[in-house]
């Protein structure tokens, strides 16, 4: 037999901006694998929603109101946890200004979530991964939910742009020195997925045509497109990949 598999039965899996979006889609799509979950989010409503969806499917699942950018809260979540086995690191934001008027605070805001909060919630769940005591055996998985924008450049995305290609950056380091306890670590970088974050960017029809212009498939990606590639990388079928990434983007690099 050549099909390795998908299955994630007995695994944890960490989830961070799990209540909307993409950490949503990407939290069931686990669960549906058989993964049990750690949801992190800042909202207990979306939360909540996403617990019962979750246990619905008999999978346990535990959830924490927290702003990743709290390193004393989130050190103490992670700690709390009997073991880590995958990490989707996915929470993050993007305020999108022309590079001439980009506001101090509003940079410093999205290196700390998109950048420092990212490491820190890596940093923190290797940490945990490397404690067990047969995980070079049964190994584990780090994803960083990066962006098709941590690969080109993209007109008022300099921020974002530095923050994500600067995790692409993180990603490659990571997999190397974790390599030796086999936790792999990779990056799924999204093209433009209809969410919460970028409905509000869509509103604008020219930036929409603009958008699908740049698209080959001519196509904005679907959220189960996402979770899909996050749970293949999560898995043993992903055994042999590490320190790259893996861009559900319709083409838009290819260019």
């Amino acid at each position: 037999m050549f099909l390795k598999n998908y299955n994630l039965k007995n695994k944890t899996a960490i989830v961070t901006g799990g209540g909307k979006g993409l950490g949503r889609a990407c939290a069931i799509a686990l669960a549906e694998a058989g993964a049990n979950l750690v949801i992190i989010s800042r909202t207990k409503k979306d939360l909540d929603e996403v617990s019962k969806k979750v246990k619905k499917l008999k999978i346990k699942c535990k959830s924490y109101v927290c702003d990743i950018t709290n390193y004393n809260e989130i050190k103490e979540i992670i700690n709390k946890q009997p073991k880590i086995d995958i990490l989707i690191n996915n929470a993050g934001n993007n305020i999108p200004e022309h590079f001439t008027k980009v506001k101090t605070k509003d940079m410093e805001y999205l290196v700390r979530i998109n950048t420092i909060a990212t490491f820190n919630l890596a940093q923190l769940c290797a940490l945990k991964m490397i404690k067990s005591k047969n995980r070079k055996k049964i190994g584990g998985a780090i994803i960083n939910m990066s962006s098709q924008m941590g690969h080109v450049g993209g007109p008022i995305r300099s921020v974002y742009n530095m923050t994500k290609f600067g995790l692409e950056g993180l990603t490659k380091g990571m997999s190397i020195d974790l390599a030796k306890y086999n936790i792999r670590v990779n990056t799924v970088c999204p093209t433009f997925v209809v969410t919460p974050m970028t409905r509000k960017f869509l509103k604008s029809k020219k930036f929409k045509r603009e958008v699908l212009g740049n698209i080959p498939l001519g196509r904005f990606a679907e959220l189960s497109d996402i979770a899909s590639a996050t749970v293949f990388l999560a898995s043993d079928a992903a055994s042999m990949i590490t320190g790259t990434s893996l861009l559900v983007d319709g083409g838009w690099t290819a260019k």
